[in-house]
C-alpha cells in the first residue's frame, strides 16, 4: 500500500490541492452571495454587473434592451426590443467556471508570479468569452427561439468549457512544474 502511495504521490496531491481549493472557493462564493444578496445590486453583485454589461454590448449592436427583476426568482429578465428572451441567473456570471478553473491551474502551479499572471489573464478570457456567450446566446434566442434547447445546452456550454479545457491543456504543456 505505502508503495502505491509513493508510485502515486504526484496525483494523490494534485486531487488533493484540487478538492481543497476549490472547497475554499465554493465556500467563500457562497459566502459572498449570501451577505451580498438583496442589498443594491439585485440579485447579487457579480450577476447583475455580467447582465449590465451583456446589455450594454446589445445596445452597441443596435438592440433595445431592458433588465427587470424577475418577480418569481433571483434573477433578472433581459428583454430585447420588447421580447423577453432570456433570464440572467447567478450561474450565469461564470464565477463557477473561473472557481473550476483556478483550482486546477493552482493544483498544477508553477512559480507564484507565474501562477497568478495564468489565473488573471485566463480569469478573464473566461468572463469575457461568457460575456460573448450571453450577447450571442441573448440575440439567438430572440431571433430563433425554437433552437433554445441546442443553444443553451449543447453549443454555448461547449464553447464555454473547451475554452477551459484548452486554457488547462496550455497550462499543463507550458507553463505547470509537471513538466519538469
Amino acid at each position: 500500500m505505502k508503495q502505491l502511495f509513493i508510485k502515486y504521490k504526484s496525483v494523490l496531491k494534485f486531487i488533493a490541492t484540487f478538492l481543497m481549493v476549490y472547497a475554499v472557493l465554493t465556500f467563500s462564493y457562497k459566502l459572498f452571495l449570501q451577505y451580498s444578496s438583496g442589498n443594491t445590486y439585485y440579485p447579487d453583485y457579480l450577476t447583475n454587473l455580467v447582465a449590465k454589461q451583456s446589455k450594454e454590448i446589445l445596445n452597441a449592436l443596435d438592440y433595445r434592451v431592458q433588465l427587470l427583476p424577475h418577480p418569481n426568482e433571483a434573477s433578472l429578465k433581459l428583454i430585447i426590443n420588447e421580447k423577453y428572451v432570456a433570464r440572467v441567473i447567478e450561474g450565469c456570471n461564470s464565477i463557477s467556471i473561473i472557481i473550476l478553473f483556478i483550482s486546477f491551474i493552482i493544483a498544477f502551479s508553477s512559480t507564484f508570479k507565474i501562477t497568478v499572471l495564468y489565473i488573471l489573464a485566463g480569469s478573464v478570457l473566461i468572463y469575457i468569452a461568457n460575456l460573448i456567450r450571453i450577447v450571442i446566446l441573448s440575440v439567438g434566442l430572440y431571433h430563433y427561439p425554437w433552437r433554445k434547447d441546442i443553444l443553451h445546452t449543447v453549443i454555448f456550454p461547449a464553447i464555454i468549457y473547451g475554452m477551459v479545457c484548452l486554457l488547462w491543456m496550455v497550462w499543463v504543456n507550458r507553463f505547470s512544474n509537471s513538466k519538469k
